[in-house]
């Protein structure tokens, strides 16, 4: 079994090498850290981990970094003598890691699961807990985990239903995977079943709620300065923010034709779009300039820059970890990927922020989340692009409305916080028999 998934993987991952690599060259920075991925780290790395006992988090990218910003936040004062390492797999993942981490957490690129690579990192890391944000399942990474008797937690385990499927076509070899895990923190009793279904064992299983309704904290510095920001491009105070969050192909263009026939109606309406991947922005910049809206990139925007006002339609944000900024002061917010594409995109970071927000009706990967908020009247869900027009025409006439959808949403977060906690009692339950790691008690 594990020849012939060595055999295929290799087959498969050179023949998307170019895909792959394409997408790097265009995130940037790519370079840094490259070695990394085969599970080549610098002797820097090495030693910051000597004679620790390390606990290796893994982040694919963005979401999940907010995520173990938090975790760490939680775990460093009861697990002392635990020395973290956080891996991601994306260049804005690190890129975000780096801004949010102090300097004493290492960080590094997930090995890609080649055997020669996975053998390397954990020989060149020494973990002796592993945890995994979200299910992300690499088979070598776990063969070596086990192996090694690395104790491997799953935690805010949520499944689309393509990789529900994906793990229960192949239940032969992911099965063992799933029953290998030592803790498997879930946000609901839905979501435990299906890993039940997958083989993940019964005691293993534990509901804890959703980590991301912990991870959208509202007390972290300000690294951008929004109100100035639009000062600087001439938009008037007090003008109403439209904000299209994480948006997918063909939701910027229909954002900014239904933005054109609304300031017909709201003069002082300002558009902000924020793909989700930063180097489409050249792309939706050319549908925007097909519709005559004038606009400029967050990168071209200088200290310097000075619009007068009036000349400006659109900011197209084209740079990455600032959309929470955006939200702060928007008056409407559509979440992305959830209209012209499908998934959804998170929209617990907005109803933290108590702001009013729609989206679409595919919002599969936040399923639970979507449905608690629309229920709460903390959020509007439209079936359409007619209906997502007429209901932000709505709330922006509608001070009230926008603020009581706000005042829902805000409550809907605060009652489903303390996931996090839980998270960590559920790790730290199954390391308590080895007191090295633990904060002494009083």
């Amino acid at each position: 079994m594990r020849t012939l998934y060595n055999i295929l993987f290799a087959f498969f991952f050179w023949l998307s090498v170019p895909y792959y690599f394409l997408r790097l060259w265009r995130r940037g920075n790519w370079r840094g850290g490259f070695l990394q991925r085969f599970g080549k780290y610098s002797a820097k790395v090495k030693q910051s981990i000597t004679n620790s006992h390390v606990l290796w988090l893994h982040a694919v990218s963005v979401g999940e970094v907010n995520i173990c910003t938090q975790l760490i936040r939680a775990l460093e004062p009861r697990a002392p003598n635990l020395k973290i390492v956080v891996s991601t797999t994306t260049t804005t993942g690190m890129g975000e890691l780096k801004r949010k981490l102090p300097s004493h957490i290492t960080k590094i690129y997930y090995p890609i699961d080649f055997h020669k690579s996975v053998h390397r990192a954990f020989s060149s890391l020494h973990p002796e807990v592993m945890v995994m944000v979200e299910a992300e399942i690499w088979p070598n990474f776990l063969w070596q985990a086990r192996r090694r008797h690395v104790p491997v937690f799953l935690v805010n385990a949520r499944l689309s239903n393509r990789s529900y499927r994906g793990y229960r076509f192949f239940s032969f070899l992911f099965r063992p995977l799933f029953a290998s895990f030592a803790g498997v923190g879930v946000a609901s009793e839905a979501d435990g079943a299906r890993l039940l279904k997958l083989g993940c064992r019964p005691e293993a299983i534990q509901v804890v709620g959703n980590l991301k309704f912990d991870a959208a904290k509202l007390d972290e510095r300000r690294l951008l300065d929004v109100p100035a920001l639009l000062r600087q491009l001439g938009v008037p105070p007090g003008a109403r923010l439209l904000v299209g969050g994480s948006t997918h192909a063909g939701e910027e263009a229909l954002l900014a034709e239904q933005f054109l026939r609304l300031r017909r109606k709201f003069p002082d309406l300002f558009l902000v779009l924020v793909p989700r991947h930063f180097e489409r922005g050249k792309a939706v910049g050319k549908e925007l300039a097909a519709r005559g809206v004038k606009f400029i990139y967050r990168s071209e925007v200088l200290a310097r820059t000075q619009r007068t006002p009036g000349s400006l339609q659109c900011l197209l944000v084209n740079t990455t970890g600032e959309l929470k900024y955006f939200y702060e002061h928007a008056a409407v917010i559509f979440i992305g990927k959830s209209l012209t594409a499908r998934g959804g995109q998170n929209p617990i970071e907005p109803g933290a922020l108590g702001r009013a927000m729609v989206f679409g009706p595919n919002m599969q990967n936040f399923a639970a989340i979507a449905a608690s908020f629309v229920s709460e009247k903390g959020a509007i869900q439209v079936p359409d692009a007619a209906e997502l027009e007429k209901t932000i025409e709505a709330l922006l006439a509608n001070d009230s409305l926008r603020e009581e959808l706000g005042r829902n949403a805000r409550r809907v977060v605060q009652q489903n916080r303390g996931a996090i906690d839980r998270t960590v009692d559920m790790i730290l339950k199954e390391l308590k028999d080895d007191d090295i790691y633990l904060a002494p008690q009083p």
